[in-house]
């Protein structure tokens, strides 16, 4: 009786464990989610900085500014983890054909803790670095697979839902990205059932979004995610 009572605790325990935790979010991206002392873990590349001001370059320097930092202030919510990785691919192929396994998003899907909301904002490195576009696959993934965008992203949002099924997702559609890499996006999300947040007319420089930019991402987000009946 002690014995099986133990196991019941065992087992209780590690349920409790892997409960999301109300109000989090998680963001797994690219340089848009980046900023100095916030991602996590810290060696990842960034894109933002406070500690390096040069208007020609963005006139985002300041956390307070961020799309995500507004989002949380603006909805109540807390930051579970921002594993975000500047140039980052969602396949393992990066620019110039290097070998991106490193800091791919299927990499790095496994730490993102146990948030009730988990946004993955990528896609856009993929498009610029006119990463291999691979065939339309589900499964069986070879790791040649993986080096292509397509079946990459087949893996990501198949991984995230298992690895993380007691959280809600939200694929933030950069409106930068065209053509068949859009289309895959749509018709993965579709498929998979992970809601699709269409961005337009964000503001950028540099390619990147701008404080206007940013505040424009927050204020479709926060629509999104309302419109869409997330429990949050």
């Amino acid at each position: 009786m002690e014995k099986k009572l133990v196991i019941l605790l065992v087992v209780l325990s590690s349920l409790m464990c892997r409960a999301v935790k109300p109000g989090t979010v998680s963001i797994l991206g690219d340089s848009y989610s980046t900023f100095e002392n916030y991602v996590e873990p810290d060696t990842n590349y960034l894109w933002y900085f406070s500690s390096q001001i040069d208007t020609t370059r963005t006139d985002v320097h300041d956390v307070e500014l961020t799309w995500w930092k507004q989002f949380l202030a603006d909805n109540g919510l807390v930051l579970e983890k921002n594993n975000s990785f500047s140039g980052s691919t969602i396949c393992n192929t990066g620019y110039r054909g290097e070998d991106y396994s490193d800091r791919s998003f299927i990499t790095r899907m496994n730490h993102l803790g146990d948030p009730e909301l988990i946004i993955i904002f990528g896609a856009t490195n993929d498009f610029w670095a006119k990463v291999p576009f691979g065939e339309d696959k589900d499964s069986l993934f070879t790791e040649a697979d993986l080096y292509t965008f397509r079946p990459a992203l087949s893996m990501l949002l198949q991984e995230v839902k298992r690895l993380y099924p007691e959280s809600q997702l939200c694929f933030v559609l950069n409106d930068g990205i065209t053509g068949e890499f859009r289309q895959a996006i749509l018709d993965k999300c579709h498929q998979y059932g992970v809601k699709c947040l269409e961005l337009t007319d964000i503001e950028k420089r540099n390619g990147h979004p701008n404080a206007k930019g940013m505040a424009e991402i927050n204020r479709q987000l926060t629509k999104f995610i309302k419109d869409n009946d997330y429990k949050l």
